[in-house]
């Protein structure tokens, strides 16, 4: 634990205690667990330990948003396949049946030591357990050209909400035959397929609306999840509109200017009308600030969830450095799980099971053209590995993908459910 750290979490407690009221003292009655973070993780552990603990836990949520709009999902929004209130959930159920007490603030600090959370909006919040689902934020300076300050212009749509109904209007309101250029991220990223599903929505939205529209994307990557899926899709649905500018011919080498809405792919300026930057990414910055992360990413014990930095803290999603699993909602869902039984174990005694997971990522191509690419995992001492996979495959016929698709529908009715009750 750092000097600075100390001196910046202790000049906060200070200022938060003049500023308002403790949420609650730091001597308290039950063992209490804090959660960061109501996403995928975040929402579902809370719920899993109140609900399986049987109120001999005190769950507290730390959440600033009184919406969560799920990332998985956001892309058939922008595609017209979904409107923006169906990726809309909240906390009221976590609340008022599982009795969960939902903090609408920031987390701003993390005391190790004493053991509390820092709020921006004052106080601070002592824990038992802390469980840290943050997310993601971006790596500054990784898309010369870009910061947040650029996101009205070139927005990214990578937390989703209002800025997928900023992508979506700019999609749609593009010029006849303009230019969609995409910045895509370099490993890890949230979401490995994501930005290519996005591809797939955009191009959807453009055949019907605005067909002589050009995609192109400027990728770092040598290849990307469901490479010969997407491309399969594209060459059938979307001949001709979008393409791919991968590492041998520069998309490694990439500069935007906002301003002009220019992108400089290797020395040659593309005129965007709209330009969705991906930038690459890290841990959400509570991660760092609390002295919890090693290079961008967050060190965890696969059995348990715990930070490899501290026993008592448990970090989830994307925010991890895990082993094997992708960074998606649906690993962060399955993680949570394992945390909540080992904060239940190690604050109330519960039985302990092996840690199993599992995950799912299905990717819309076109009306009714699903495919998805999944896997099984357990831990081991160095990480959580993968067990065995699937993908779907190319070539398949019209009724399983839109199987496919349909059970994509179907998960997210339930992981939904599972995550806010």
């Amino acid at each position: 634990m750092t000097l600075n750290r100390r001196r910046f979490l202790g000049s906060a407690a200070a200022a938060a205690s003049l500023a308002a009221p403790m949420v609650q003292a730091a001597s308290h009655g039950k063992p209490r667990a804090v959660v960061i973070g109501g996403g995928a993780g975040g929402a579902t552990a809370a719920r899993y330990i109140a609900k399986d603990s049987k109120g001999e836990i005190d769950v507290i949520l730390i959440e600033p948003s009184r919406s969560y709009y799920t990332c998985f999902f956001s892309n058939l929004y922008i595609g017209g396949f979904r409107d923006l209130q169906s990726i809309e959930h909240n906390y009221a159920t976590l609340a008022s049946e599982y009795g969960v007490n939902v903090v609408h603030d920031w987390a701003v600090g993390v005391d190790r030591d004493a053991k509390t959370v820092a709020l921006a909006g004052g106080g601070s919040v002592p824990y038992d357990r802390l469980v840290i689902s943050p997310g993601i934020d971006f790596v500054d300076g990784a898309v010369p050209g870009w910061d947040v300050t650029a996101q009205t212009a070139m927005p990214h749509a990578y937390k989703a909400g209002t800025q997928s109904a900023l992508l979506k209007a700019q999609v749609e309101a593009m010029p006849e035959g303009g230019t969609y250029v995409m910045v895509a991220p370099p490993n890890p990223f949230r979401c490995p397929p994501g930005p290519y599903e996005r591809i797939s929505m955009v191009a959807h939205v453009l055949k019907e609306k605005n067909p002589t529209a050009k995609i192109i994307i400027a990728d770092p990557k040598e290849g990307f999840s469901k490479q010969a899926l997407f491309e399969e899709g594209w060459q059938k649905h979307y001949g001709g509109m979008i393409t791919r500018i991968g590492p041998d011919f520069g998309g490694d080498n990439v500069s935007v200017n906002a301003d002009t809405m220019e992108v400089d792919i290797d020395g040659e300026v593309i005129k965007a009308d709209v330009c969705n930057v991906i930038p690459a990414q890290k841990a959400g910055m509570i991660c760092a600030a609390a002295d919890l992360t090693e290079g961008n990413w967050a060190p965890v014990n696969g059995h348990t969830m715990q930070s490899r930095l501290d026993e008592n803290i448990h970090i989830l999603g994307d925010a991890t450095n895990q082993g094997d699993m992708p960074k998606s909602g649906f690993s962060a869902n399955s993680q949570a799980k394992v945390a909540a039984m080992a904060v239940r174990g190690a604050l109330t005694g519960s039985r302990v099971f092996p840690a199993k997971f599992s995950n799912t990522c299905w990717s819309l191509i076109n009306t009714d053209d699903g495919v998805k690419v999944g896997a099984s995992y357990e831990a081991t001492d160095e990480k959580i590995a993968k067990v065995d996979g699937f993908i779907s495959d190319t070539g398949e016929d019209d009724a399983l993908r839109k199987a496919t698709y349909e059970e994509s529908v179907g998960w997210y009715a339930g992981i939904t459910s599972d995550m806010f009750g």
